[in-house]
């Protein structure tokens, strides 16, 4: 597995792993939601953050990690490869070479919150809805 900085050309197969990974892990998460995010996340969220990917020694896409000043804004993994450390690698990969050391994670995902809090994040704040204002309160961790 190797870590690259992503392509606009793979932007297509990264917003698949995407959704693919919020509906394995995102259930609190309404079809609307989901919808209303693919667009933003496809045209405006992906170039907004330094991305990078997680690639087998064939090149296909395992997963992905979005950061901007010194916050995972996004990391998926695609659900073929949950589990395998590919999560973690991307994550260290975050904090050692772009200075990564904030996370905001959903509440109702104790998946993502217990991977932070393994690698080394704690809580330290709270917010009661998510960035485009939703009830989906945020957990804000810090290394």
């Amino acid at each position: 597995m190797k870590i690259e900085r992503a392509s606009k050309a793979e932007y297509q197969t990264l917003i698949d792993i995407w959704e693919a990974s919020v509906r394995a892990t995102h259930d609190f998460l309404s079809e609307d939601d989901l919808q209303q995010l693919k667009p933003l996340i496809l045209e405006q969220y992906f170039a907004a953050v330094n991305l990078t990917c997680a690639k087998t020694n064939t090149g296909k896409i395992a997963g992905f990690c979005g950061v901007h000043d010194g916050n995972i804004e996004m990391l998926f993994i695609a659900p073929e490869f949950r589990g395998q450390g590919i999560g973690s690698m991307l994550a260290v990969h975050a904090i050692s070479t772009q200075g990564a050391t904030k996370v905001d994670v959903n509440e109702q995902n104790p998946q993502a919150l217990g991977f932070y809090q393994h690698i080394g994040f704690a809580v330290t704040g709270r917010s009661p809805t998510d960035g485009q204002g939703k009830p989906y309160p945020l957990l804000h961790m810090t290394l």
